[in-house]
């Protein structure tokens, strides 16, 4: 290559030199706005959050987030919030890893959870007073209740990715699970008649109706419910009577009291006069992990594939 093509004058190369650097410096500003070292987003504070217990105002991304729900915890780690959590309550063991502690849900201790100096607190119920003494502690708190739709769920995902700074991790995360969710519909047969079912919350057989968010996993898969039929719908959770169930005679029985109360396949057949009914004989009773079918966060299509699988190639009712 020729030597003059090669030369570049001093002046230019002091402008270049300083362009380089004022871009450099105008990137890292820019970075430093939009996202953290945890890879969250930092713009878009303070905000305001409409949550269940209202406007939420949260002043800052939060970095010590502390989590009183399950379900909330699950939700956090799903849209990339996870190394903002400092604490999550005894009943908060998914995904692996979470900094599970002594704090209870249910009987809030408002000194044990500021202890953490937490900027942001997720919980499902306002327990013992606790958001009035929060509020008194100057902490966020944001209500995320048990979900009676998936829209409610979709909602409460999408309100964490605010409260947060993860709102395209949100994003992503529902529309996965719509994703998910939409090819598992599609998986359900038309049937000729309807199959019916029974789901177990505990072996003092209390259950749902299909005015519940778990209800409406069994609608999706094309299922009817025995306890619809029940006169006292107990706000969606009636206790049923032996009886009832063996009059209902379902097509099949989903335990989602396998951890809790032991409940299995076998204990099942062994009540008495239960080795009759045709989920029974069919081998339909159906073991759930107890947690995946009762939470409303981003393992909703684990439990409604699960309920898919064991029904979809059931065509119709027994009679």
């Amino acid at each position: 290559m020729p030597i003059h093509k090669r030369r570049v004058p001093r002046l230019l190369v002091a402008a270049l030199a300083v362009l380089a650097l004022t871009a450099a410096a105008c990137g890292s500003s820019d970075g430093d706005k939009k996202t953290s070292a945890s890879g969250s987003s930092t713009a878009g504070f303070p905000t305001t959050v409409k949550a269940a217990n209202g406007d939420v105002a949260i002043a800052k991304r939060p970095v010590k987030i502390v989590s009183l729900s399950a379900t909330g915890t699950e939700m956090l780690y799903a849209i990339g919030a996870g190394k903002q959590v400092v604490a999550v309550d005894d009943t908060s063991n998914y995904p692996p890893g979470v900094p599970t502690t002594k704090l209870s849900s249910l009987n809030p201790n408002v000194e044990a959870i500021a202890a953490y100096q937490p900027d942001l607190v997720v919980a499902a119920e306002d327990n013992g007073g606790l958001f009035d003494n929060l509020k008194r502690l100057s902490i966020p708190v944001l209500l995320a209740p048990a979900a009676k739709t998936l829209d409610d769920s979709y909602a409460q995902i999408q309100q964490l990715g605010q409260a947060t700074g993860h709102q395209p991790g949100a994003a992503d995360t529902v529309k996965k699970m719509r994703d998910e969710i939409s090819g598992l519909v599609a998986q359900v047969p038309k049937r000729t008649k309807p199959v019916t079912y029974y789901h177990e919350l505990d072996n003092t057989l209390y259950t749902v109706t299909s005015d519940t968010f778990v209800g409406e996993m069994y609608k999706l898969a094309g299922l009817s419910n025995v306890a619809d039929a029940t006169k006292d719908k107990a706000g969606g959770y009636p206790q049923l009577s032996a009886e009832f169930v063996l009059q209902a005679k379902p097509d099949f029985i989903f335990l989602a009291d396998t951890k809790c109360c032991a409940q299995t396949p076998a204990t099942v057949a062994a009540r008495p006069g239960w080795g009759d009914l045709p989920a029974v004989k069919d081998g339909h009773v159906i073991p759930l992990d107890d947690d995946v079918a009762s939470r409303w966060g981003p393992r909703v299509p684990d439990f409604l594939k699960v309920i898919v699988d064991a029904t979809k190639k059931t065509g119709g009712g027994s009679g």
